[in-house]
């Protein structure tokens, strides 16, 4: 295959893929790694896709984040059935931090009406549904990121100098055999902190988010306990590390 043709089939295959993983591609089109890099710096210069760690993105994809409304409104069963798992998963006496995202804010709503535990988060949304809770808060401040609804920058940093817990309640915006996902580096900073003050780091996370694009590499699965998930239809534990536990629906 001459490297126009080549070109033309990464630039077919990223757009309908999205995301793909520098050994995906290689597997794909049989050339050398010194070669497929050559074609992605190329296609990388003309727009045409955007390289981050371990692979390459669509450009369409990695420049459109979902709003927080609109995520909250999909997946909304999987959702709380996930809640559910990680309400249970908390003992009594806890402090928790619970991460911005729509399938946290699920959790952080069950965790809130209880009185034994203690909830730390930097989401406005879990923030201004617990004007009734019956659950310690400790809001964490900094400058507002309205897509996430997180809050983020160096001042929500510095509080983690301060802090520990003994759970972390994570959301992410893709999984992969890698690890978790975000779409961007403040809110990567901001989890990573959660993860290094946490006892134990809880993912939750819907089956949709398995091999969905990411773009900023957040944890590897090597530095997570848990995986709460609905249920999933290509199970990846031979992926993930035998350390990390998958919890999900069989039936």
């Amino acid at each position: 295959m001459f490297a126009q043709e080549r070109h033309n089939s990464i630039r077919k295959i990223v757009r309908e893929k999205q995301r793909l993983s520098f050994a995906e591609l290689q597997q794909l089109f049989q050339v050398s790694p010194a070669t497929l890099r050559r074609d992605l710096s190329e296609l990388e210069r003309a727009g045409d896709l955007i390289r981050v760690h371990g692979g390459v993105l669509d450009p369409l994809y990695a420049r459109t984040e979902i709003s927080f409304d609109e995520r909250q409104q999909r997946h909304n069963t999987e959702k709380k059935s996930i809640a559910t798992k990680a309400n249970d998963l908390i003992p009594g006496g806890s402090s928790v931090f619970v991460d911005a995202g729509s399938t946290c804010l699920e959790a952080g709503k069950l965790l809130m009406r209880r009185a034994d535990i203690r909830l730390i988060t930097h989401s406005v949304a879990l923030v201004a549904a617990c004007s009734h809770a019956e659950s310690n808060i400790i809001c964490i401040g900094g400058e507002l990121r309205k897509v996430s609804g997180a809050l983020v920058g160096g001042t929500a940093i510095n509080a983690f100098a301060n802090l520990q817990f003994d759970f972390a309640l994570i959301g992410a915006t893709g999984l992969n055999s890698e690890g978790c996902w975000t779409t961007e580096f403040t809110e990567s900073e901001i989890k990573k902190n959660i993860i290094a003050r946490a006892k134990r780091r809880i993912v939750l996370a819907d089956q949709s988010k398995w091999h969905a694009p990411g773009t900023v590499l957040f944890s590897r699965w090597d530095d997570i306990n848990d995986w709460l998930v609905d249920s999933l239809s290509t199970t990846p534990s031979p992926l993930i590390p035998k350390s990390v536990t998958i919890h999900q629906d069989r039936n």
